[in-house]
């Protein structure tokens, strides 16, 4: 036990000089904590078998690929589509993306050994195993939990059991400290999430568990469930506080019937990146959480409520610049949280003001 010890130091000394990372000096041992082979039921109530551990991984759905990334998998992944560019090494795998969804000849031809297909990916999954791909469905996350159970579902499967538990602990340990900000207020800013045309987000989303994790309330969720398509009548009749918006909505509150609301009156906007609130996985969890609770509570977030991975992990795995919170709001690619004192300020006044029409109203 003594020799071992010392080679897995030696080991992780050399990859340190090498550019190798812990988590990926460290797969063996976490290959061997997840014995092989390994039988699973997904989604579609198919049992998969996978033999060893895969070393040729293929993602239809940039959750996946973010997932893999965060567990220290990202070695074994061979495929992505194009909404996972932003991960680090990103460009050195196959685009497996087409016009909609994936292209299944380009997954097919990145010989994989296991695909790896979110919800998001289900009219995939019997072409790509009609080809004799072996593919695990994933059920769709709608809650914390479910992100929980897909990150240590993902970790099994691949043979980063130690990765995906550290992943989840990262992720637990920020939603632990942004609920604590909010803890004690009775008082909570009711929201809503447009995604143009009139759809929106509503009950049963991995969007609202994120906007009740930051303090506010989905004032879609009341009464319709998924991504409902509503009336100009029935969004007015909402009445957000504030809008939640992304680089591609982010004038949506200037334009009717937003523009009529509270949100849209007193210019109340939660910019998040769109990636963060529509991956349901651990690195967006912990970047909205912190972007949208500090917009939304600037007298009460304290930017050292973020918890580094290297303060929950047994490695010494250094922390990456783009899971720390951000203070240059200009940046057009991190991913953590994002917001400058003068934003803070902005959106403290814009709270007074959303108190003050509160008062007008009838």
């Amino acid at each position: 036990m003594r020799r071992r010890s010392l080679v897995c130091v030696f080991v992780l000394l050399v990859g340190s000089f090498a550019g190798i990372t812990p988590a990926s000096a460290t797969a063996a041992t976490q290959a061997e904590g997840c014995s092989f082979p390994v039988t699973m039921t997904d989604a579609t109530g198919t049992e998969v078998t996978i033999e060893e551990r895969p070393a040729r991984v293929t993602t239809t759905n940039p959750s996946a690929a973010q997932t893999m990334w965060e567990i220290g998998g990202r070695s074994q992944v061979v495929g992505l589509t194009q909404y996972a560019s932003y991960l680090d090494g990103a460009e050195s795998r196959t685009n497996v993306s087409a016009s909609f969804g994936v292209n299944v000849e380009r997954v097919v031809g990145t010989n994989p050994d296991l695909v790896i297909a979110p919800n998001a990916s289900a009219g995939d999954v019997t072409p790509l195993r009609q080809a004799g791909v072996t593919v695990y469905h994933l059920p769709a996350a709608t809650t914390i939990e479910d992100i929980r159970t897909k990150t240590t579902t993902i970790g099994r499967l691949t043979g980063n059991c130690e990765g995906a538990s550290e992943a989840n602990a990262w992720m637990d340990a920020n939603v632990d400290a942004v609920r604590q900000v909010t803890a004690d207020v009775e008082d909570r800013p009711t929201a809503l999430y447009p995604l143009g045309g009139g759809y929106v987000a509503a009950g049963n989303t991995f969007v609202t568990s994120l906007i009740e994790l930051a303090g506010a309330e989905n004032v879609a969720a009341r009464n319709h469930t998924q991504y409902p398509q509503l009336s100009d009548e029935v969004i007015l009749q909402l009445d957000p506080d504030v809008l939640f918006v992304t680089e591609n909505t982010a004038t949506v509150a200037e334009t009717e019937p937003y523009a009529s609301t509270t949100a849209g009156e007193t210019n109340s906007t939660v910019t998040v990146q769109v990636r963060n609130i529509n991956q349901p996985a651990p690195r967006s969890v912990v970047s909205f959480a912190h972007n949208a609770t500090a917009q939304l509570y600037p007298d009460r977030y304290d930017a050292d409520s973020y918890v580094p991975r290297s303060a929950v992990t047994k490695t010494s795995e250094p922390t990456p610049a783009d899971h720390t919170p951000s203070t240059d709001q200009s940046t057009t690619d991190a991913s953590g949280p994002g917001f400058t004192a003068v934003g803070a300020l902005a959106a403290l006044l814009t709270l007074v003001c959303i108190q003050q029409v509160r008062r007008r109203r009838p």
